[in-house]
């Protein structure tokens, strides 16, 4: 089996070939942090999140970058609203972003820049596409001269002549009669201050980056000239991406990403989200309904990455009906693995083949989720029929050993998703009374959550455990010893 991939620059499935065997570099477009993440941000970081998982579920070491854009006249706008400061809000609001995003079980990025921290790499980059003649300075600011890149519009297919600047909600207001500029399609790489905004010394007088110049210097400088994959929501095919292309390629004479990979856009109720229709729905408001955050992220993971996705209550509560399912599959093994005596089970049990080749088969054609959630939804399903034999008849259809391994590979694929659940306190007795084979699934979940630097789940998986008396003592090897603690 191998991993095919839609790629946007090419229109077509590509067979995924990483640049070094066995790692990929993968890059997304980050938060511009001026406010809470909406439903939108939901969608697009649960879809790089599931990327991110499948590849390394297949064995690949992913380092994965996603930036904050931490000036910006959004930003601004909020400050001087707020009476406070630039770093005050980004700062307020990168925190909201961790609060709300990790409460939906999004694993951190290996690397967060943040583009008031890479001025210097942004200024080597225009001053290297001025030397080129890429770029002209216009009375403090500075501009990319789109018709000297010959390409320009190979990502989104579009025509120079057809194009305008300010695209995906981001119009030039520097240049309002347009005197700047050689061309309506060229666009900033770096603003000149206005009088009151911050600003950065620079060869072309004191100013700030523009918004397209800050990805293409942040991927050079933490992820080198070409990376595998580059990720986004599909608002930034152009013109954003369409320009980091422009900037970076014309500088190193190489692509900038092998595969482009976009997302499709959220509507609610079929209508764009607006504030101005009273449909924008941030995430913590959202969760604080309340709505299970796994219910969250299956009703983003039920529909393919690149499709529209319409948020409504129906498809809500679909969705919340549908984690019921998979949720009692997950917990099957804490309400009945002490009845089939999985204690006496070796924890690491293969795991069902047959299984892991359908779900592979799905997923490996372009992130197919629907197809590789299938699988879980018939193994889920079949544990519950198990659970219903063992209540009703005392007995079921299949061995402890089969059904052991039916669990484990439920847990192990629901992973892939981020779909997870633990004993809720209301089932602490039974919790109590956790199989060994169960507490090492636990663990070994704990070590996948540490690996992909997910601390949240990670120190709750330990808590839960020492609160039903089982202690860890994590060794220098990586390994993690267990014990039960005497409660008499």
């Amino acid at each position: 089996m191998t991993l095919t991939i839609y790629n946007t620059m090419s229109r077509r499935k590509e067979t995924f070939q990483p640049l070094e065997t066995g790692k990929v570099k993968m890059y997304c477009c980050g938060v511009t942090v001026y406010d809470y993440c909406h439903l939108g941000h939901a969608r697009s970081y649960i879809v790089w999140d599931m990327v991110r998982r499948y590849l390394q579920w297949l064995g690949y070491s992913v380092r994965y970058v996603q930036n904050f854009t931490d000036i910006d006249d959004k930003i601004l706008n909020r400050a001087n609203a707020q009476n406070t400061s630039m770093e005050k809000v980004s700062e307020k609001y990168i925190q909201a972003y961790f609060e709300d995003i990790r409460r939906l079980n999004v694993i951190d990025a290996s690397e967060y820049p943040r583009v008031t921290e890479n001025i210097p790499a942004i200024h080597q980059l225009i001053a290297e596409l001025e030397r080129k003649n890429y770029a002209y300075a216009a009375n403090g600011d500075v501009y990319y001269q789109t018709e000297n890149f010959p390409e320009y519009g190979k990502l989104s297919g579009r025509d120079l002549e057809d194009m305008q600047a300010g695209a995906s909600g981001r119009v030039d207001l520097e240049d309002p009669s347009g005197k700047k500029k050689h061309k309506p399609s060229d666009f900033a790489l770096w603003k000149a201050a206005k009088p009151g905004e911050p600003g950065w010394e620079s060869p072309w007088g004191m100013g700030r980056p523009g918004w397209h110049v800050e990805c293409s210097a942040m991927i050079g400088a933490v992820l080198g000239e070409t990376i595998d994959i580059h990720g986004g929501g599909g608002d930034l095919v152009f013109p954003h991406h369409e320009n980091e292309i422009a900037q970076s390629e014309v500088i190193t004479a190489k692509p900038l990403a092998n595969y482009w990979m976009h997302n499709g856009m959220v509507t609610v109720n079929g209508e764009k989200m607006s504030k101005s229709l009273s449909n924008f729905t941030t995430i913590r408001e959202l969760l604080e309904r309340p709505i299970d955050p796994m219910v969250v992220r299956l009703f983003v993971l039920q529909a393919h990455y690149r499709k529209p996705l319409d948020f409504t209550e129906d498809a809500i509560l679909s969705t919340q009906n549908a984690w019921e399912t998979l949720k009692a599959g997950l917990l099957f093994g804490y309400q009945y693995g002490e009845k089939l005596a999985w204690e006496e089970i070796n924890p690491k049990s293969q795991i069902c083949n047959p299984e892991i080749e359908s779900f592979q088969t799905a997923m490996d054609d372009d992130f197919n989720t629907s197809g590789g959630l299938a699988v879980l939804f018939e193994l889920a399903k079949e544990l519950r029929r198990e659970g219903n034999l063992l209540t009703h008849q005392g007995k079921t259809d299949n061995s402890p050993e089969k059904i052991n391994q039916m669990w484990l590979t439920l847990v192990k694929l629901a992973q892939v998703f981020g779909l997870s659940v633990l004993p809720v306190a209301e089932n602490k007795a039974k919790s109590e009374s956790l199989s060994d084979a169960e507490i090492e699934v636990l663990i070994q979940q704990r070590q996948d959550a540490r690996k992909n630097r997910n601390f949240a789940l990670s120190d709750s998986i330990r808590n839960q455990l020492q609160a039903v008396g089982v202690n860890l003592i994590d060794q220098a090897n990586g390994q993690t010893q267990w014990y039960r603690v005497n409660r008499e």
